[in-house]
């Protein structure tokens, strides 16, 4: 008789780990279930939603314990779930235990994210490919319900048959991984340092470049006005030089020669004159 696992959890602190680490309720059980008991812990892991990193519970003693021994296949099944795709499994069935329906959709999600490590836009072929699937509208069925776990979050390319990736959860790391992750990492800060330095020239370039543009207006201003200074002093000399000749013409044309009297004109008699004709008349 299969034994039954509490895993509802009644202590407070234990619903905490459950919602922020949902393998951490397994780690706790597997450090008193043994046997049969383990066995089914192991199987109810690999089909529990939202549990997707499964390092912590293959590193407990009482589940490295089955490493090797007649139930080595949990073992691998789990090992396989935390590292492996679901590719691999079809090539090693033989060496992990029957997988249930829902623990192969959940492997096939898990590839997914495997393949979203590497590039960001899946090909619907290389899909149908490594998760064993023959058409295309069971694959698309298979990548929307990973978008609503939120494993993944992108979109269906139909057009050019690609999976789009904009995020994907992470998965465990082998040790023997991580100093692969330290050099990319140590490539990424490499970029970094490269892009800051090529931001600070451009930053040194225009910062010059206003100065030099600040230079030129300040000398355009001090120019503009060094003209309307001299245009000022132009038109007011135009302007005395106008009305200086205004002043001597108007003297010339009231007396043109100022050394001269004026000439007295004698006013004729009229009336003598007549009189004088009248008187010689016979």
């Amino acid at each position: 008789m299969t034994p039954e696992l509490n895993l509802d959890g009644d202590n407070p602190a234990q619903q905490h780990f459950s919602a922020h680490n949902p393998i951490e309720q397994y780690v706790l059980l597997s450090k008193s279930a043994k046997g049969a008991a383990c066995l089914e812990l192991i199987k109810q892991v690999l089909e529990a939603p939202g549990v997707h990193v499964f390092g912590e519970l293959l590193a407990m003693p009482n589940i490295t314990e089955l490493q090797g021994g007649a139930n080595a296949s949990y073992y691998n099944a789990l090992n396989m779930f935390a590292y492996g795709t679901y590719r691999q499994y079809l090539d090693n069935q033989a060496q992990v235990i029957q997988l249930t329906p829902v623990m192969r959709k959940k492997l096939q999600h898990l590839t997914i994210v495997s393949l979203a490590i590497k590039t960001k836009c899946i090909p619907y072929k290389e899909l149908l490919q490594e998760l064993d699937i023959k058409h295309v509208r069971d694959l698309e069925d298979l990548i929307i319900e990973a978008i609503y776990a939120d494993i993944i979050h992108g979109k269906l390319d139909q057009k050019n048959k690609q999976l789009e990736v904009d995020y994907a959860i992470g998965r465990d790391i082998r040790k023997g991984d991580v100093s692969e992750i330290v050099g990319t990492l140590q490539e990424w800060c490499d970029s970094c340092e490269t892009i800051l330095v090529c931001l600070e020239n451009q930053i040194h370039r225009a910062n010059s470049e206003k100065q030099k543009r600040l230079k030129h207006k300040e000398a355009i201003e001090t120019e503009i006005t060094n003209l309307k200074k001299l245009i000022k002093v132009q038109a007011g000399n135009d302007s005395d030089e106008a009305m200086a000749t205004d002043s001597g013409r108007e003297m010339s044309v009231g007396n043109p020669d100022p050394r001269k009297k004026p000439i007295k004109q004698k006013n004729l008699k009229v009336g003598g004159t007549a009189k004088a004709h009248s008187r010689q008349l016979p």
